[in-house]
């Protein structure tokens, strides 16, 4: 039988790296084995969930790629599937009313802890008649003795002591159900064969093991997958890098770099290290993934998107550069001069905003010279050079590299100068820094009408 999976966000925030290596993980495997894969939003926490945080995680999968075969669904929609599970583990008594509040709670939680026990709830309702009359929530009825076992296709048999585990809440007393049983209700009835999470669920899943089989279903297979770690080895956070998947959108990292960084988080082929999707999806499967943390390394990713940006061809690296050149005000009018002016530069930019920003010099109206370049190169012997070039320049009927070096040693030549002291003044007055591409290059793409306006305004 073809799996089923599923990504299960909550939109109590922004599709962050883990949830999103978590939904790739899910994509894949269902990819690689022509499965499905499901969107289920869980929103039951009405407080803190919002459209926005909603439409930015669906945002960011599709901005990754990550198609979904059903839904989205959501769980709010679903109240009354859960009663109907409720009501049925209340009718077979393997469920009960426990009208203990809050307070009786809390202070049975702090004379365990203070006794060195494990502060689990103590049964007082388990065997009791309750009041009808007072609020009561709803406790599944979990065995005392043996252990709970589940097979985990990232760590092997998985085993917790019954013993261990309380009797869990799985409705509230105002009648809302809990995480740990709208999971198993929504992956039973929406067939899911294979719950692929994080391995922070893992001390849920014996719980949920104990749920499918009360409700007598069958349990589906685990994958536990590694956290994520900063470089630090510490669990990722914001610290660590970017907020979100959308803000590596706007750092200019392409989508599918981001994702060929996330499956190698806990995932090998080899020692294969750039992958294209379609080799993501023929190669991936659970097997191969560990169950060591990953570490999340921006060096890393800045290297994986480079060799990506690397494969794209001037004209559809330039198609990626200009959003960010218009980002920062710069009008792109020549899509040929562009992709010609953006090429000179791609092997010094990690990311497209990086791009951009290197590039910038060659669509600007007016060139900002940086103060100690300016300083240096450009005194009274740099202008009085600069002055003598722009004459023989002017002089060209063809713009191109061959005249443009021949005009520039020539004049180095009769100077004595060397190639260095000749071609940073021109530098700076064109870029307005020491750093740029070839000198002749850059000439001959900024064109003569812009090599002959900077010159001027530099001299001037």
């Amino acid at each position: 039988m073809k799996p089923r999976v599923r990504f299960a966000p909550s939109p109590t925030g922004s599709l962050h790296i883990g949830g999103a290596r978590t939904a790739l993980f899910n994509w894949l495997f269902a990819r690689h084995h022509g499965g499905t894969f499901i969107l289920r939003i869980e929103d039951t926490d009405l407080e803190r969930s919002t459209k926005e945080f909603e439409k930015s995680i669906l945002d960011g999968m599709k901005w990754l790629g990550m198609d979904w075969d059903e839904g989205p669904f959501y769980q709010t929609e679903r109240m009354n599937l859960y009663k109907t599970h409720v009501q049925k583990l209340l009718d077979d008594g393997k469920a009960y009313r426990c009208t203990c509040t809050p307070e009786e709670l809390e202070a049975k939680r702090q004379q365990a802890l203070a006794e060195g026990r494990k502060p689990k709830y103590d049964g007082k309702c388990r065997n009791s008649d309750s009041n009808p009359d007072l609020p009561a929530a709803i406790r599944f009825k979990a065995p005392q003795d043996g252990a709970t076992e589940f097979h985990d296709i990232c760590r092997g048999t998985i085993r917790f002591e019954n013993i261990e585990l309380d009797d869990l809440i799985i409705a509230r007393s105002d009648g809302s159900p809990t995480y740990n049983f709208t999971v198993v209700v929504d992956d039973v009835t929406m067939k899911i064969s294979h719950v692929i999470r994080g391995d922070d669920h893992i001390n849920n899943t014996p719980r949920q093991v104990l749920l499918y089989k009360a409700l007598g279903f069958e349990v589906p297979e685990f994958a536990h997958l590694p956290m994520i770690h900063g470089p630090d080895k510490k669990k990722l956070s914001k610290r660590h890098g970017a907020a979100s998947v959308i803000e590596y959108k706007e750092m200019g990292y392409l989508p599918h770099a981001l994702v060929n960084y996330l499956a190698r988080l806990g995932w090998s082929h080899g020692d294969q290290e750039i992958f294209t999707i379609e080799e993501l999806i023929r190669n991936f499967d659970l097997d191969s993934v560990g169950n060591s943390p990953s570490v999340f390394d921006m060096e890393k990713l800045g290297w994986v998107n480079r060799e990506h940006m690397n494969k794209l061809s001037n004209n559809e690296l330039a198609d990626q550069v200009v959003p960010f050149l218009e980002g920062i005000g710069l009008k792109i009018d020549d899509r040929s001069y562009a992709s010609a002016a953006i090429a000179t530069e791609r092997e010094r930019g990690r990311t497209l905003k990086e791009l951009a920003d290197i590039s910038a010099f060659y669509f600007r109206d007016e060139i900002v010279i940086d103060e100690k370049a300016g300083s240096k190169w450009l005194g009274e012997a740099g202008k009085s050079l600069l002055a003598e070039i722009l004459i023989q320049l002017e002089k060209l009927d063809q713009f191109t590299i061959n005249s443009i070096k021949n005009v520039i040693d020539s004049i180095a030549a009769q100077k004595a100068l060397k190639m260095l002291d000749v071609a940073q003044p021109i530098r700076v007055a064109l870029t307005g820094t020491t750093v740029s591409p070839g000198i002749y290059e850059v000439l001959s793409i900024l064109g003569k009408e812009r090599v002959v306006k900077r010159i001027r305004a530099a001299i001037g």
